[in-house]
Order: structure tokens, then C-alpha cells, then sequence
């Protein structure tokens, strides 16, 4: 039996279920990308407070390519479980706050007509760092085909295209303008969406951008939950454990962060009543995820790989890499910046250290390994950076940075890195002698992220050797 509405009283009793009838609420906010990571984060919060009473703030869900996720839940109208893993029973909840899902190549005018609703008053997004569009230097890649294509064609195929498409007819109907959330994992979110949408505006109809910058607003986020693809095992467990067959299933961790710079333009949900963070500044937030989550990640993948792991959880729970990656997140990263008034700093770190010890939930080391190139400069180098101007060491991003040297060096697995080719030339022509100078030296293939203390920079040398030895 599906889930669906009139399924829902054959659930099992430890499944809860909305605590209001979701058909009977309006759609406050339009999602544009409402994939897995959406549904187990935002519109679980949204989803909490119309359980506590707020009403008329479902959401109507935008795919702007895939029709899978529409095929999931239009058969179960909207209607989806999340599952919390933890060594515990898994935490089973449906979530009403799906309205639907438009596909948007197949009825774009459908999308334009549910963001310029007057009902609509947020617009959130989760379309990946390649849905902006950016240029190299910051701002919209006006050259990018798609972009091209929608301001040539007025056409609505981009992010922008159909803001534009749509603010252009809340104007005409004086329904005002949106609150436009970007909750993707890319720093000053917010500030990026308004200066590319901004560009595409100046050059699509320079009035409409005058009257967006005056109408709407574009507050950053900070975002975190891990969320991984969802498994035909886990749907099996879910159809046995909860009487239901589940196409639209997520699973997840016990763990959310949703930090939400505090700029509306009108009402919105009391997301902040269920565990969201309303504050003035999300840029202490997006520094401690990096540095500190992020930052021990890096260093349990390499340093983990290096020793035959395959898990987050086994490499936390290694003797040696679990006290390095400890004092990577409290004495190395926490220590190299500023946090904001209330943000506990200590409390994250001990949040960290039981996600990455939930063996529940798998976290595969090669998969945070890849890329390291394009993560380092601001996961690692910044936290290095900060203590080497203040005159302290850094020991353990040190042991971290030499294991990343040794992994690109390629002779223990297959290297996943856009610099690949170029970061095993230096190592042919550096040697092992040379390799850190080569990388991080002032004329290094880092020189942006440059090593300036001579003595750290033979001490990671020296490092990367004994390790070679």
C-alpha cells in the first residue's frame, strides 16, 4: 500500500504524522531544486511549524530539470517520510508541507504563475553552486548559453529567467515583492543571488531591477545536515517497519542547522521556534562550518585513506586521528576567528563529534577526499593563516596538509581533483624534498594561499618526508 492521504491512519503507531491536514493550507513559499536535501532540511522546519499551528505556509516545489522527484510524490499527493538514523530506532515522520512539484521545462508559465502568486511571499533555493551561473570573477556569466538564451528569448529556462519573468508581474500587479532565500552551500549566498540576479535585471529591464532592490530582499544562509542517496535497502526496512511503500523517502542524520540572516521583506514561518538560528550575521556560522567541520573532515579523509579506513566513523574513532581531529576543530580552527555573540563554539564542536561518530549513517572518507584542491585554501590554509599572524603553530592542519601532499601524489589510489595532472607535474619536478616549497612557497602552485613563516613550511616538508620514510 502507498503512501498517500488516505493511507495515512494505516501507518504504523510510531510514524507520526501532520499534526494539521495539509490539502486544507496555502502555499506560501515557492522552492525552486526539491531534491533530497530540501526535503530533509527546510521543509522539515516549515513542516514543524504548521505542526504548531502556523498556517498557509506549504510549499510548492520547483524542478528545474529532473521529473523524478515529481513522479515520487505526485502519487502520494506531496506526501513523503524522513527517517532520522542514529545507533537508536530510526525517527520515522511524514511531512506535509509539499504542496506539489512543477517541472519546470515542462510548463514554465505553471512556475512564473506560483512565484508571482500574491500568496507567495518566500522563495527559497537549493539548485547547486552551477545554477548561478557565476563568472570567474564574481557576479553573472552573461555569456553562459543559458543566460543568453533567456535574456534573447525572454524565455525562463535559468533561476533568473523565471525571478524575472515573475517580478516583472508582481509589479504589473502591485503584489509586492519576495523574500528570496538562498539555502545553497556557498559563502555570502544571499549576496551572490542579488548580485547575479541584479546583473541579469540591468540588462533584461533596468526599471524592474530598480524596483527589486527596493522591494525584495535576499538574507544569506547557512546550511548542514547530511542527507545521502536514498537506498532500495532503506525503502525495504521503511515498507516493513511502517506498514507503507514510500517512493519519496529520505533519510538522514538527528543533526540540522539552518542559521538564517534576519532580513524579510514580509511574514514568514517561525522557522526559529524549531531550531533555526534568526541572527544579523551568518558569516561567523559559515566560518566554523568550514573551518571546523569541514576542516576535521578533510583531515579524517586523508588521513584516514592513509591508513586503509573507508568511514568518518571508523577514522573519529582511530586512536591516533580522532585526537588530531579534536584538536584540528577546538584548539586550531575554533581559536582562528571571531565568533558571533551566542554562537558556543565548544557545544558545535561536541555536535561534530557525534555526527562523525554516527556509525548509522555512512560517510564514505573518498568522497570528502575529492576536490581538495578547490577546499584547502578555506578549510585548512585560512585557519594556518590566522594562527601564523598571531605567532602560534598549527600541528594538526600541519599532519593534515602533509597528507593531502602525499594522497595527490597518486601512488595510493586514484586522485579525484580538477588539478590533477598539474599537482603530479610538481610532484615529478619538486621531488620530496621540494614538494612543499612547490606547493606552498610565495612562487608555489598555491602562491594565492602562500606559507609565509619559513620554519612552518619546512616543518611540513619535513613531515611529508617522515612520512614517506
Amino acid at each position: 500500500m502507498k503512501l498517500n492521504l488516505s493511507t495515512l491512519d494505516h501507518l504504523a503507531a510510531h510514524v507520526r504524522r501532520p499534526d494539521y491536514v495539509p490539502p486544507q493550507q496555502a502555499c506560501g513559499i515557492v522552492h525552486l531544486g526539491v531534491g533530497a536535501f530540501h526535503r530533509a532540511h527546510q521543509a522539515v522546519y516549515t513542516d514543524a511549524a504548521m505542526n504548531a499551528g502556523e498556517r498557509d505556509w506549504r510549499i510548492m516545489g520547483v524542478s528545474l530539470r529532473s521529473r523524478s522527484v515529481h513522479d515520487q510524490l505526485t502519487p502520494q499527493d506531496g506526501l513523503y517520510t524522513v527517517s532520522t538514523k542514529s545507533e537508536a530506532a530510526p525517527e520515522v515522520r511524514v511531512i506535509g508541507a509539499i504542496a506539489g512539484v512543477l517541472v519546470a521545462p515542462d510548463n514554465p508559465a505553471a512556475v512564473v504563475d506560483a512565484l508571482a502568486s500574491t500568496a507567495t511571499q518566500i522563495v527559497t533555493l537549493t539548485v547547486t553552486e552551477k545554477g548561478y551561473h557565476q563568472s570567474a570573477g564574481g557576479g553573472l556569466d552573461m555569456n553562459a548559453p543559458a543566460i543568453a538564451a533567456d535574456l534573447t528569448h525572454l524565455g525562463a529556462t535559468t533561476i533568473f529567467g523565471f525571478l524575472a519573468a515573475a517580478l516583472h508581474r508582481r509589479r504589473q500587479e502591485s503584489a509586492g515583492g519576495l523574500t528570496l532565500l538562498s539555502c545553497d552551500n556557498m559563502a555570502e549566498n544571499g549576496n551572490n543571488l542579488a548580485r547575479s540576479l541584479n546583473d541579469f535585471l540591468e540588462q533584461y529591464d533596468p526599471t524592474l531591477a530598480d524596483w527589486t532592490r527596493r522591494n525584495c530582499s535576499f538574507p544569506s544562509s547557512m546550511v548542514d545536515r547530511i542527507v545521502p542517496a536514498t537506498t532500495d535497502p532503506d525503502r525495504t526496512e521503511l515498507r516493513e517497519t511502517s506498514g507503507l511503500e514510500d517512493a519519496g523517502a529520505v533519510f538522514t542524520e538527528p543533526f540540522s542547522q539552518w542559521v538564517i540572516e534576519d532580513n524579510f521583506v514580509g511574514s514568514r514561518p517561525g522557522w526559529e521556534q524549531h531550531g533555526a538560528e534568526l541572527v544579523s550575521d551568518v558569516g561567523p556560522y559559515e566560518t566554523a562550518k568550514l573551518r571546523m567541520l569541514n576542516g576535521a573532515h578533510s583531515a579524517l579523509a586523508y588521513l584516514g585513506l592513509a591508513k586503509g579506513l573507508n568511514l568518518v566513523s571508523e577514522a573519529i574513532a582511530d586512536p591516533e586521528l580522532g585526537p588530531l581531529a579534536k584538536r584540528l576543530m577546538r584548539e586550531e580552527a575554533a581559536t582562528s576567528f571571531t565568533p558571533a555573540p551566542g554562537q558556543n563554539l565548544s557545544h558545535y564542536a561536541d555536535e561534530l563529534e557525534a555526527r562523525f561518530s554516527n556509525p548509522a549513517l555512512p560517510h564514505r572518507l573518498i568522497q570528502i577526499a575529492m576536490d581538495g584542491s578547490q577546499k584547502i585554501p578555506q578549510r585548512w590554509l585560512s585557519t594556518l593563516s590566522a594562527h601564523q599572524e598571531a605567532g602560534r603553530e598549527s600541528p594538526a592542519i600541519l599532519q593534515a596538509l602533509a597528507s593531502w601532499i602525499l594522497y595527490v601524489r597518486g601512488t595510493s589510489c586514484a586522485v579525484d581533483d580538477p588539478m590533477r595532472d598539474q599537482l603530479a607535474r610538481t610532484w615529478q619536478s619538486a621531488g620530496q624534498a621540494g614538494i612543499a616549497s612547490a606547493l606552498f612557497g610565495r612562487d608555489g602552485l598555491f602562491r594565492e594561499h602562500w606559507i609565509a613563516s619559513e620554519a612552518t613550511l619546512e616543518n611540513l616538508g619535513n613531515l611529508v618526508r617522515t612520512e614517506l620514510t
